[in-house]
């Protein structure tokens, strides 16, 4: 990790651990679960020669503040744009999105057009918006939802607990420092607590992406092996750019499982 510099941004009551290489025009990383910034630091290696690449951790993951609250979308958005503000002196930066970070990155374009010159999301959904009928939420969403009890029970059991999500989020294996890394991340119950609470805020969500009446920056919606074009059609009916990709060969976590596909369309895309 000695690559990237690692700074702290203080905004929304919390202190949001950024990770951030490069310069050039600004390319802002959102990472999912059971994943941290750490997630993306291949594509951001590959990128840091032509963009200024910069990638936080969610607020209550990895070394952001543990907070008690603000898992809402207004208060995520919040904290996206503060770390706009310190890192892109509020030149319009790409967002990209994974899992957790794809409502976020979501939002943020659709609230803020100023502020984001391009998105790119994949392999999540977008709440009960249209388009994802076909695609049922995996038996997870119901138990992280529970409030306390998933915490209680997996708290000493991380390893065991953590390492199916490796497994099936990617087709050859989670390389071991992403997996030492994230391990350690999700360590604890309190740890865990954050993890879940983003989870438990997920209708209250909903309901916010249920607002938004259309998304106007270019957009890129990646399909992976998990969630597929669910997400593409979801987003379809809204965009006034939509331009669609398949990343073949790979399950869910695309960062790790194929950096180099992943790679080559981000930078087709973000090319201007």
């Amino acid at each position: 990790m000695d690559d990237f510099q690692h700074d702290v941004v203080e905004a929304n009551g919390i202190a949001i651990h950024v990770a951030s290489a490069g310069r050039g025009p600004p390319l802002l990383f959102l990472h999912g679960f059971p994943h941290t910034w750490f997630v993306w630091r291949n594509v951001m290696r590959a990128l840091a020669s032509e963009h200024h690449v910069v990638a936080p951790d969610l607020r209550g993951l990895g070394a952001t503040t543990r907070a008690t609250s603000g898992y809402d979308l207004d208060t995520l958005v919040a904290d996206v744009l503060a770390v706009l503000d310190v890192h892109t002196t509020k030149e319009p930066a790409i967002l990209i999105g994974l899992d957790l970070g794809v409502p976020i990155a979501f939002l943020t374009a659709a609230r803020h057009p100023a502020r984001v010159k391009k998105l790119v999301v994949m392999e999540s959904l977008l709440g009960g918006l249209p388009g994802a009928e076909a695609f049922r939420p995996p038996w997870w969403f119901a138990f992280h939802a529970i409030p306390d009890m998933p915490e209680a029970v997996i708290s000493g059991h991380e390893e065991a607990y953590l390492d199916h999500f490796f497994a099936i989020g990617t087709k050859r294996g989670l390389p071991a420092e992403a997996r030492t890394a994230f391990l350690e991340a999700y360590r604890g119950r309190d740890a865990l607590r954050c993890a879940f609470a983003h989870y438990r805020a997920l209708p209250e969500n909903a309901r916010l992406l249920a607002k938004v009446e259309r998304l106007t920056v270019p957009t890129l919606a990646i399909a992976g092996g998990v969630v597929g074009d669910a997400l593409a059609r979801q987003i379809a009916p809204l965009c006034d750019h939509l331009v669609t990709a398949r990343i073949t060969d790979a399950a869910h976590i695309l960062p790790e499982d194929q950096p180099e596909a992943l790679t080559a369309l981000l930078r087709g895309f973000v090319r201007p």
